[in-house]
């Protein structure tokens, strides 16, 4: 697929997807949304990690209402469904760690979208806004999912009633994200956290996901034996091996990824 809303580069086992409608603060349309779920799915397989981010001062400013001028005519439900679903799978179901450097304003969908991912590393000037009821709907793009998962049931439900920005900061301090970095330097610091995990041992990190993904639904029972499958597979590959390896040498392990 040529992409014409967003930019993909892929070097030495990091992609970077950025989101290139900064005129739209980068608004969601369909052509993103498929461009994305494409971008994140080709990254997968040819990436050790992949990072999404926005162009200019907004991540994603969430779905772009101009592409829905006669509301009555509008399937919301088709949308969600046909379009933001398999972009919701491509980044859950990524095989390597998805990162969400979270540059500026993430609202709606964009919000949940950049929640969705493995970690969040948001600039102190970003915020997370769950705009939804301000238009008369409920957040979607897997938020009512994501977000009493991400900062409990009763700042969630706060969030989607009261449309109320959350800084970075906040988000940081609620456990929402990973971390909130200063502005200055911020896309040096996103780089060198996506390079560590791009150099890192690529079949744990899946495991990690799927592991503690499962875990939100598996009883202690089920997790424990897929604990034990997980672990297994870890540890015939040659990563294991040289973790080892490095431990016992004292030296700094070289992963492969397999």
């Amino acid at each position: 697929m040529d992409y014409d809303t967003i930019t993909l580069e892929i070097e030495a086992g990091l992609a970077v997807l950025t989101l290139n409608r900064p005129e739209k603060m980068n608004a969601l349309n369909t052509r993103m949304r498929a461009e994305m779920a494409d971008a994140v799915r080709r990254a997968g397989h040819g990436a050790r990690v992949v990072v999404m981010t926005g162009a200019g001062r907004a991540f994603c400013s969430g779905q772009d209402l101009g592409d829905r001028a006669n509301a009555e005519s509008v399937d919301l439900e088709r949308t969600l469904r046909d379009e933001y679903e398999p972009l919701l799978r491509a980044i859950v179901d990524c095989p390597v760690p998805v990162v969400a450097a979270v540059n500026g304003a993430a609202a709606g969908a964009g919000a949940n979208i950049a929640l969705a991912a493995d970690v969040v590393i948001a600039a102190h000037s970003a915020y997370f806004l769950q705009a939804f009821s301000r238009i008369g709907l409920i957040p979607d793009a897997g938020g009512t999912f994501i977000l009493p998962r991400a900062m409990g049931l009763p700042k969630a439900i706060g969030a989607a009633l009261f449309a109320e920005k959350i800084t970075a900061e906040q988000a940081d301090d609620w456990g929402m994200i990973w971390e909130a970095v200063p502005d200055m330097g911020f896309e040096e610091h996103w780089r060198a956290r996506a390079r560590h995990l791009a150099d890192g041992p690529t079949l744990s990190y899946q495991g990690i996901k799927a592991a503690l993904r499962a875990s939100l639904s598996n009883s202690f029972d089920e997790q424990i034996a897929l604990e034990a499958r997980t672990q297994g597979k870890c540890g015939r590959s040659r990563d294991f091996k040289e973790g080892v390896l490095a431990f016992l040498e004292k030296r700094a392990p070289k992963f492969e990824g397999r």
